[in-house]
């Protein structure tokens, strides 16, 4: 099961998320698109995806992943190739806001649900570290790849074959990994000594711990800074003074660094808390938005800093992964989890057309880059909190019960 889901978060990942910030720049060359105009539909895909985080959670706590990630997947196909041959800007949004709609149902959190509906709590930890460590490569894998079939036969060519991806691999691989009859029942109230509640009352629940909120800020302040990097590092890079194969290259360390940041987590730090992981990880973060700001405009330097940052944002995808059963609810973890990721996929709607905008109004990305340096600043902080209220509720618990 993790080894199939896992080749499909790679696809997954690489064609619907990963591909755009070279798509983007290619019609901008081509069509003659704003940078603005052209990040607003990323905008538009993710205020989707964050409206359907929840429903679709809540879906796969009732047993229906295999139906919502391969409809997705195939649903997502025919948008790319929808794509390849717009024209208007109109049409341009319309299809990519169903597109962002469609990552809410394909990529981590879809995914993690999957595994914790199958393993239940207590198992599910091993399963998303391991489907972390596949996904890892995504951007290793299809930065590359659709460089050369952009290079090869323009954009329109490269998001056909990305079409094909999900149609023909993502698709396939979800059916056949997802199996609900496998799925491992719910805990009874009497082996929890809680309430086994779901959708909407479990989410309740979980927003009146203090928790759940500081959780909520941090991954907001994360999602932030990671899209914005995500969508403009590219752009950043070349501002700086490097040419395209070196930007590429210096993109692509990020990913096996994600992968280096996961074996590390496995190895040394697999009994760990989450939020002793979490608390050790989150000042990388500031640190390499810094270093992505000041450093100079040397490939090795900057390789170093993409190391550092893709080993961290490895790591917090497992604690993003784990956050919830370990430091908020261990029931209903679709639900949950979608509803503290609904924010976060709003915020990365807005943060690239923000970074966009600061672009066009300065003609640089230094101011994009300090609000950047700030937003990870707020991240470590607010995991600090919850880190703390977490073993403060941890402690309690485990005093009364």
């Amino acid at each position: 099961m993790i080894t199939a889901l896992g080749i499909a978060q790679i696809c997954s990942w690489g064609s619907l998320f990963y591909s755009f910030p070279l798509i983007a720049e290619a019609m901008r060359s081509d069509l003659g698109w704003a940078k603005p105009d052209l990040y607003l539909a990323v905008t538009t895909g993710l205020v989707l995806a964050g409206i359907a985080a929840f429903p679709v959670g809540a879906a796969i706590d009732r047993g229906h992943g295999r139906f919502v990630m391969t409809g997705a997947s195939l649903a997502a196909g025919l948008l790319l190739a929808a794509w390849s041959q717009v024209g208007s800007l109109p049409a341009f949004y319309l299809i990519f806001a169903a597109i962002g709609g469609l990552q809410a149902a394909t990529l981590y959190e879809p995914a993690f649900a999957v595994i914790a509906r199958r393993a239940g709590p207590d198992g599910a930890r091993r399963g998303i570290t391991a489907l972390t460590l596949w996904g890892g490569f995504a951007s290793t894998v299809f930065v590359p790849f659709i460089q050369l079939l952009i290079d090869g036969g323009g954009w329109r060519q490269a998001l056909l074959v990305l079409a094909g991806v999900n149609i023909v691999i993502c698709a396939t691989l979800y059916f056949v990994a997802i199996d609900p009859e496998k799925d491992r029942a719910p805990a009874s109230r009497a082996v929890t000594g809680v309430a086994s509640l779901s959708g909407a009352s479990a989410v309740s629940r979980a927003m009146r711990l203090p928790v759940f909120w500081a959780l909520a800020l941090a991954l907001v302040a994360y999602a932030g800074a990671f899209s914005v990097l995500t969508f403009h590092l590219y752009p950043i890079l070349l501002e700086k003074g490097l040419d395209a194969a070196a930007v590429v290259a210096v993109i692509a360390v990020i990913g096996p660094a994600q992968v280096a940041g996961r074996v590390l987590v496995w190895l040394l730090m697999a009994e760990a808390p989450v939020r002793r992981i979490g608390s050790f990880i989150v000042p990388i973060f500031p640190l390499a938005a810094a270093g992505f700001a000041f450093a100079p405009p040397d490939f090795f330097v900057l390789a170093a800093i993409a190391l550092g940052y893709g080993a961290a944002n490895g790591m917090i995808t497992i604690v993003r992964g784990l956050a919830v059963p370990e430091m908020v609810d261990r029931n209903a973890y679709g639900a949950i989890n979608g509803a503290l990721t609904a924010p976060m996929h709003l915020v990365q709607a807005v943060a690239p057309l923000g970074a966009a905008a600061l672009w066009a109004h300065d003609g640089s990305y230094d101011v994009v880059l300090v609000v950047v340096i700030a937003g990870a600043v707020v991240l470590a902080v607010s995991f600090w909190t919850a880190a703390l209220l977490a073993s403060s509720r941890t402690q309690a618990r485990d005093e009364t019960g």
